[in-house]
């Protein structure tokens, strides 16, 4: 929010980094059915699961990484991948929360932090500034949690692969959760400033 801009802004839909992040949204779904078939008679597809991940994340990275490089930075890009994130998380939560793969208590404390930034862009919105920009922070946050979730899936099972997968599944759901609400309170901390800032100017 506070960061200045140097990159150039385009108003543009159709762009290869847009496509990617509507590629992106559109897995989603996929995803969920994917994972959740076990729980309703289907046969296991956690692999196909996992790769629907693997692709998202594979495009989280081009899509920044193209926007950046061809100068198709947009307002819409800027919308649609934290909002693609957010949909990969809270679908990965709420179907191994369901198979009871992660439990409820880190369910609840990820998903606070989203009311919790809900919140603030509420706030920011009444006093007429645009939702935050994804930061440095919420970005590494979010990678570990998109490593954590797969490595805890695979951990659905028996063998040295998947004890090896929960270790460090837990070790990066660890440092995600906390990157994630150390980037959520930082969040607050700048609205607080312009929402300070205004009342001051008035």
């Amino acid at each position: 929010m506070e960061v200045q801009e140097t990159e150039v802004q385009t108003d543009r839909v159709l762009t290869i980094p847009n496509i990617l992040s509507m590629a992106r949204l559109l897995g989603v779904p996929l995803f969920l059915w994917l994972i959740l078939r076990p729980e309703f008679g289907g046969p296991n597809s956690d692999v196909w699961a996992l790769l629907v991940l693997m692709l998202s994340g594979v495009s989280d990275y081009l899509d920044g990484k193209l926007a950046r490089k061809w100068n198709q930075i947009s307002s819409l890009g800027r919308l649609l991948d934290p909002a693609a994130d957010r949909l990969y998380i809270l679908s990965t939560l709420v179907g191994l929360t369901w198979r009871e793969i992660l439990p409820l208590w880190l369910t609840v404390v990820l998903l606070a932090r989203e009311v919790m930034l809900l919140v603030m862009v509420g706030i920011l919105r009444r006093h007429g500034y645009p939702p935050p920009q994804v930061n440095f922070l919420g970005k590494a946050a979010t990678f570990n949690l998109m490593y954590a979730f797969p490595l805890l899936l695979l951990s659905d099972g028996t063998g040295w692969l998947a004890s090896l997968a929960e270790v460090f599944g837990w070790a990066f759901a660890g440092w995600g959760t906390t990157l994630y609400w150390w980037a959520g309170i930082l969040y607050v901390v700048q609205v607080r400033r312009l929402v300070k800032a205004d009342t001051a100017a008035d």
